[in-house]
Parts: C-alpha cells; structure tokens; sequence
C-alpha cells in the first residue's frame, strides 16, 4: 500500500481533510468505508476504494449528496451495490475486476453516465439499464453476456460500448442503429472472424531494447533496433484491458498491413524470455506526439486538448485527411478501429502529418456487414473532424463543415464511407 493512502487515512481519520473534494483509498487494509468519509459529506466528490478489502457499502451512502464518481476496482464486490442508487449526484461507476455476479436494477444509479464493469462474471444486465437516459459510457468486456438488454435500444446517448470477450453469437443488430454510438469494441466473442495474418518472425535475439516511449492499457511501447533497423517495440502484458484480449489487438494490427497513415506491425516478435507477445511496428520521429489527452471524468466521452492547440486551418485539414486515410484502410481491410479518437491518434506536431494507432479495440467486421458496422467509424472520425475545426486557427470553408455534419448525422445509412470523406478531405 501507498504511504500517500496511508496518510490520508490518517488525515482523514484526524479530521484533517475538511473540504476536500476527492478521497483516495486506493490498497488499503480496509474492510469497510471508513465512517469519518461522511465528514466530507458537504463536499466529497471523487471517492475510490479500489484494491480495498472492502465488499458492502454504507447503506447510508446517499448522505454524500454530491459524490459523483465512486471507484472500487479489484475489491471483493459480488453483487454491485444498491446504495449506489441512493446516491442523486453519482454519475460515474466503475467495478472492474471484482468478481461481481450480479447487477440488480435497483443499484444503477438515476444521473449514471459512465458505468465499467469490465473483467467480471456478469451473465445478465437489468433492464433498467437502458433506462437510464444520461448514460454514454458502458464497458463491459471481459464477462460472460450472451445478450443486453432490449431497452438499452433506447439508449440514445450511448456513445462509447466495449462488449469484447463475452459470449456473443453475433452483435445485436440494432446496436448500429444507436444515433450517439461512435466506440465498439467486440472482438474475443464466439462470432468474432479475426484470423491470425501471417507476419515476419522477430527474434527477440535480433532485438536491441531502448529507451521506454510510452504504456498503454494492453502494453507497453520501447525504442528498439531491429537487425540494425530502428522500429518501435509493444510489448503485451497479456492482461484483459477495457477494450479486449491483447491477442485479438495483435491480429488486428497485423492484419491492417503496412500503410503510411497506421502504426501497422512489421514483425512478430519471437522467442521473449518470458514468452510474452510483442510486436516489432514503425518507428515515428521522436518529434511526434499524441494529438490530444484521453476523456476527464468531466468530459466523459470528449478529449482533453492542450488550451494551446490552434494549428493553422491547413495543418488541421491535413490531419484530418491522414486519419482518414488511416481508417479507409482498416475499413477496406474489413476491420472496425473502434476507438477512433485524437488521444489514438500520433502527429509531427508541425505539418500536420498524422498516423492512427492503438487497435486494441478493432474488430474483424462480420462478413457482408461492413455497411452496417463502419458508420460507427464514420461517426467517431466526424466527432474528430470537428474538433480539429473548432480549434483551427484561419476560416473554415462550409463544405468541411457539411462534411462534419454527414458525419455525425444520427442515421448511420446515411453517413458518407470513410473513402468519400477521404476524397473530400483531399
């Protein structure tokens, strides 16, 4: 356990943290909420008990009037909680890696947002589920659902839905009918098509390690020589991630092929001491970066831009067009990104060349469906589109504009290919 936790339990229990608007608990020896956390009732916002002992929560919970997100990952819950329901203000729920069972109704709370039950035991959802009108964030990979809930068809904020490694037969079909839904991610279910593509071996022998340049929730990326070749190195942690299996990423990368505008693989690495998987990708100049930062818990669904980011109009058209470009490719690969969004998305910070990276969510359309599925894709790359518009320094011409607005229109049908945005881009 950290001594930073250890001290604010300490503080907490001393009634030293007066005001405070987030209490971290995180590893402690606990095996139930402390009661002074209700001190903090006038004020307490944030709470996380994840990697506690902790299994039941205060049936009084609702005495935290303006909790609005609770964490408990890794604690020994089995059924989730009904307090959570009590709770008006709570909007962000997030149990991953407990063991739960069980999902009453009566235990989502009425203002839930964000709901991440991944890596769980989780056989059936409640109706109420769908009833639940605010709701945009709902992950659940990693459990053991053959179906969802009909009312979540009425979900009409859903925008983010991570159902990989379950027990699908096949992707509800009006999933695509979703007007908000931008992020899907299926792969590891029964009716997943994905095929191992054929990749040259890369002998961890034939590998010099560097430098870390960064960690991911699926791996984690190091400078590497390849026989003499400078390359990128991601090594997987094998471990269930918010998005799926590591394996299926690798059979997704893989099979996206080489392409100046993806971080496409160009060997398999081989032999790792420790068996672990690994792939050898492109290295980008070290100059590159991630065009902006993941969701905050209060922009839910919507990256975190640096307040500096204003690239002349040019330069942000050309970023557009490269993630265009990028996600044409996929598509005419038969794979979905899934997770098409600008912290997935590396650029030269100058010019406006751009790649799109991270398929831990793609997925392997199912054959004949691409019309259905790749207007998600479409929707995500308009929401992006838009960003990049916003922030443009310069005047935007209206068919941009337009081009955006095709792209998130609610009647996925009727939104442009990925290709047809590209050659409006170009």
């Amino acid at each position: 356990m950290g001594a930073a936790s250890q001290d604010t339990l300490a503080a907490l229990r001393a009634g030293d943290l007066a005001g405070a608007t987030r209490l971290d608990l995180v590893g402690l020896d606990l095996t139930e909420v402390p009661p002074e956390v209700f001190a903090l009732a006038d004020t307490l916002e944030v709470l996380d008990i994840s990697r506690t002992r902790i299994g039941a929560l205060p049936h009084d919970l609702s005495r935290l009037g303006r909790l609005k997100a609770l964490f408990a990952s890794g604690a020994p819950f089995r059924r989730l909680p009904e307090a959570l329901a009590d709770c008006g203000a709570l909007s962000q729920v997030g149990f991953r890696g407990c063991g739960i069972e069980e999902v009453p109704g009566e235990a989502l709370p009425p203002a839930l947002r964000w709901l991440t039950l991944t890596d769980n035991r989780i056989e059936a959802l409640p109706p109420a589920l769908g009833e639940r009108p605010a709701l945009q964030k709902l992950l659940l990979a990693g459990n053991r659902l053959a179906t969802l809930p009909e009312s979540l068809a009425q979900a009409r904020n859903l925008e983010l839905l991570r159902i990989a490694a379950n027990r699908f037969a096949a992707p509800p079909a009006w999933l695509a009918e979703l007007p908000a839904l931008a992020w899907l991610a299926w792969a590891g279910n029964p009716f997943d098509t994905a095929i191992d593509a054929a990749a040259p071996p890369a002998s961890w022998r034939d590998l010099t390690i560097g430098r870390a340049l960064g960690r991911g929730a699926s791996g984690d990326v190091f400078e590497a020589s390849w026989n003499g070749r400078p390359t990128a190195l991601k090594l997987f942690r094998g471990a269930m991630t918010s998005d799926g299996l590591p394996e299926r990423e690798m059979a997704a990368c893989l099979a996206a092929g080489d392409h100046p505008n993806l971080t496409g693989a160009l060997g398999r690495v081989e032999g790792h001491p420790d068996g672990a998987e690994g792939l050898v990708m492109p290295l980008l100049p070290q100059a590159w970066r991630v065009l902006a930062g993941p969701p905050s818990l209060q922009s839910c669904s919507r990256d975190v831009y640096a307040p500096d980011f204003a690239p002349p109009f040019d330069v942000a058209r050309r970023i557009a067009r490269d993630v265009a470009a990028g996600a044409a490719r996929l598509h005419e690969r038969g794979l979905l990104h899934g997770d098409l969004y600008a912290h997935n998305v590396l650029w030269d910070g100058t010019d406006g060349a751009a790649v799109l990276s991270d398929f831990g969510a793609a997925a392997f359309l199912p054959a004949g469906e691409a019309a259905r599925w790749t207007p998600l894709d479409v929707r995500a790359f308009g929401l992006l589109l838009g960003e990049l518009l916003d922030r443009a320094a310069g005047e935007v011409p209206a068919e941009l504009r337009a081009l955006e607005a095709a792209c998130v229109q609610p009647d996925g049908a009727a939104r442009p290919s990925m290709a047809q945005a590209l050659a409006a881009l170009s």
